[in-house]
């Protein structure tokens, strides 16, 4: 009993110093899992550190460096100005239509508009929100889309120019990294001006200037607080909230929440924010049409620009093009084609196109292509100053100058006469307008009153392929295949542009020196470097002045041509010289004018762009003079009075290039010997029965039998009938004078 007593003490002993011991020990342990769960946050924050660290190292090594953001080539667009600079005529872009331009030239009010409604902490943070890269992991984490909004405009800079726009949380490590050191580089004011220049606003318009432009007309720095907060709106979904699409509702709605926004952060006034709101912004933004002033003229330039720097850098490179065109004369030259297109209504003539240029210089003045560009019913973008027409008439000039280069003269006689220029089988035989022949005329008078017969005589004495030399030398680029062309190529046979055909009568009213035409004075790259620019020169001289002097003379003179234009026609002008041909081709297709004094040279054509023929009657004095005068009576207007140099009055020594009619015998005695017979006495005294009488015999030949036609001031051919054209033109001649009941030499014998 007693044992089993002593042992029980000594068991409760062992127990209370064993659980003394294990309450000492508890404590002890609870520190060192402390410890433990302490060591296991360090390493992980470690691990996490070193793993931001490495992710950092990894994507940072092939990330692009956004220390050269504002020295890369940024997307830009060409602008297309006018001679002055003053007219911005249109911006050439591709799917970027920017304009880069200085944070001081942007004006404060986008600035707060735009800071209102995508960053309003911009000036505070250091480039990112933590909130929303914590929300994106999350994102990802879970499957949904890491673009939940919340970027900041340094973000959005990084997402709009350096990154490519997937959506994946790699883009997003990116994008972090590449704010975080951006922020460490720029202001945030060069942070802001960048972003200005490059966020898109939609309808092609990237940046605020461009989009300042493309919806209001006008610079950024100049923009009202109503069209600033709906410019803020547009970024955050330019498609939807386009003032062009039908959630027009919605874009004013946001306007008015930019507006808000601006006065809680203190921008503007509550009245301020009330009378923007006011205002119907959606009907003050323009209407959607590309902003272009003259059409036609700018979109040949732009063809120039993309032959010569290619289309890439045409829409990117951010040129500025300095052009020749005279703003004040292209009005004048716009007004004038649509309304005397207008007018032509009548003769069946939708369409007309004017070219005006320098004769001096070669740089073109004035171009309209067609009377509206946007009118889709005449084909109305089609550029007819660069289209090959028909000259009709209009292309005598140029023959005529290389007959006169030849040797012959203005007053050269010629026989207007029915002439069959062809062959038996295939024959040419041209009309005069009028369907009457006018017998012998000079060749300043054939010129004057646009004859077709001593027009194409000409052409056959000056030669086709001299013809076509002496008008590519003065600026015709057409008319490569001369075969083609024959003897019709004075009757306008061949085809010439517009714009050539001006420039090569301005090489007359220079006397003779031609300038290559030209329609840009400078081009600069977007760092205001000269690419090109327009030399001044004295031109290439391709005729004698005198030679141009007689086409002065003649195309000037009114009182030559009054006899078929009438005496007071459009082309007659009386405070100072000017030369002018019209031109009409066959079935009245085209209608033309071209003039020109010393110091402007233009031209019109008329008609229709498909080529159907106009009323009949449709002249060149009737449709395209009257343009023509318009244009010229008002550009003249403030321009000097300049004079032709006179021409010689030279003489040859050849009658028929002097001007006599050879042939023409006056007062011949002749012999009666029965009615209208008649014989030329062989002495002194007509035969017996026979009633002696004075008569003017006609015994006159065409040029053909008194010239060479290759040198007309050489010797008189000896056998001029071995001309293939020799018969044709003398048969014309007897014909002509038998129908005027002429006596003919030739039919009065000798009496016997």
């Amino acid at each position: 009993m007693s044992i089993f007593c002593g042992t029980g003490q000594a068991s409760m002993k062992n127990d209370l110093v064993d659980n003394t011991k294990n309450a000492l020990k508890k404590p002890k342990k609870k520190r060192k899992w402390l410890r433990r769960i302490f060591k296991f946050f360090v390493w992980c924050f470690v691990a996490g550190l070193l793993l931001a660290i490495g992710v950092f190292a990894y994507y940072a090594k092939d990330l692009p460096s956004p220390g050269k953001l504002n020295k890369r080539q940024v997307v830009e667009s060409t602008k297309i100005y006018d001679r002055t600079g003053d007219h911005l005529l249109y911006e050439i872009h591709g799917e970027e239509k920017r304009t880069t331009i200085p944070i001081k030239d942007m004006g404060e009010v986008i600035k707060a508009a735009t800071l209102s409604a995508e960053d309003q902490s911009f000036y505070q943070h250091h480039g990112i929100y933590f909130k929303s890269i914590a929300r994106a992991a999350v994102y990802d984490l879970i499957g949904r889309h890491v673009s939940q909004g919340g970027s900041t405009i340094t973000q959005q800079l990084i997402k709009n120019t350096v990154l490519t726009p997937e959506q994946t949380l790699t883009r997003k490590v990116k994008e972090v990294i590449l704010a975080v050191e951006l922020e460490q580089r720029f202001t945030k004011d060069e942070i802001l001006e960048m972003y200005l220049n490059e966020i898109p606003y939609g309808s092609n318009a990237y940046g605020v200037q461009a989009a300042a432009q493309t919806f209001f007309g006008k610079d950024a720095k100049n923009l009202t607080l109503a069209e600033a907060a709906l410019l803020a709106s547009l970024p955050k979904a330019p498609t939807y909230y386009s003032p062009y699409g039908t959630n027009t509702d919605d874009l004013k709605g946001r306007q008015e929440y930019v507006l808000d926004q601006m006065t809680k952060l203190g921008y503007i006034t509550k009245e301020e924010a009330d009378a923007a709101k006011g205002v119907d912004i959606i009907s003050e933004v323009r209407p959607f049409q590309e902003n272009i002033q003259a059409p036609h003229f700018v979109m040949y330039v732009k063809d120039l620009l993309v032959n010569k720097y290619g289309e890439q850098q045409v829409e990117e490179g951010g040129m500025k093009v300095y052009t020749t065109l005279d703003w004040d004369k292209q009005q004048i030259a716009d007004e004038a084609v649509k309304k005397g297109a207008a007018a032509n209504a009548k003769y069946r003539a939708s369409n007309a196109a004017l070219v005006a240029i320098d004769p001096k210089t070669g740089q073109i003045l004035a171009m309209v292509g067609s009377r509206d560009y946007f009118d889709k019913t005449i084909d109305g973008n089609v550029n007819v100053a660069i289209r090959d027409r028909q000259p009709g008439s209009s292309f005598k000039p140029y023959v005529y100058a290389t007959a006169f280069k030849k040797g012959y003269t203005p007053n050269t006689v010629l026989f207007d006469v029915e002439t069959n220029f062809g062959t038996k089988d295939q024959p040419y035989t041209p009309q005069n307008y009028s369907n009457k022949f006018s017998g012998p005329v000079k060749m300043k008078e054939a010129l004057a009153r646009s004859l077709n017969i001593p027009a194409v005589k000409t052409l056959y004495l000056a030669g086709v392929q001299n013809s076509i030399n002496t008008a590519q030398s003065m600026g015709i680029t057409t008319l490569q295949n001369p075969s083609r062309y024959g003897l019709a190529l004075v009757l306008g046979g061949g085809e010439v542009k517009l714009v050539d055909h001006v420039n090569a009568f301005g090489t007359f009213a220079t006397g003779g020196f031609r300038h290559d035409k030209t329609a840009i004075l400078k081009i600069t790259d977007s760092r205001g470097n000269v690419l090109d620019e327009y030399k001044n020169s004295a031109g290439e001289k391709v005729l004698d002045q005198d030679v141009c002097a007689k086409i002065d003379s003649i195309l000037s003179d009114n009182s030559l041509r009054s006899s078929v234009f009438g005496s007071n026609s459009p082309l007659r002008f009386d405070s100072r010289p000017v030369a002018v041909k019209t031109g009409t081709t066959n079935e009245w297709r085209d209608a033309w004018t071209v003039g020109y004094a010393p110091n402007l040279v233009a031209g019109v054509w008329a008609g229709n762009n498909n080529n159907a023929p106009m009323a009949q009657g449709a002249d060149g004095v009737f449709v395209a003079a009257p343009i023509w005068r318009e244009f010229m009576d008002k550009a003249f207007s403030n321009m000097a009075v300049e004079s032709f140099p006179q021409a010689k009055d030279e003489k040859t020594g050849k009658p028929v290039l002097d001007g006599t009619i050879n042939g023409e015998e006056k007062d011949v005695k002749v012999c009666k010997i029965k009615k209208n017979k008649y014989c030329v006495p062989t002495g002194d005294s007509c035969p017996d029965g026979t009633d002696e009488k004075k008569k003017k015999l006609f015994s006159a030949h065409d040029i053909l039998y008194w010239v060479d036609k290759d040198n007309p001031r050489g010797d008189t051919p000896k056998q001029p009938q071995k001309d293939p054209q020799f018969d044709a033109w003398e048969k014309g001649v007897q014909k002509w004078a038998e129908k005027e009941k002429l006596d003919i030499k030739g039919d009065i014998g000798d009496c016997q």
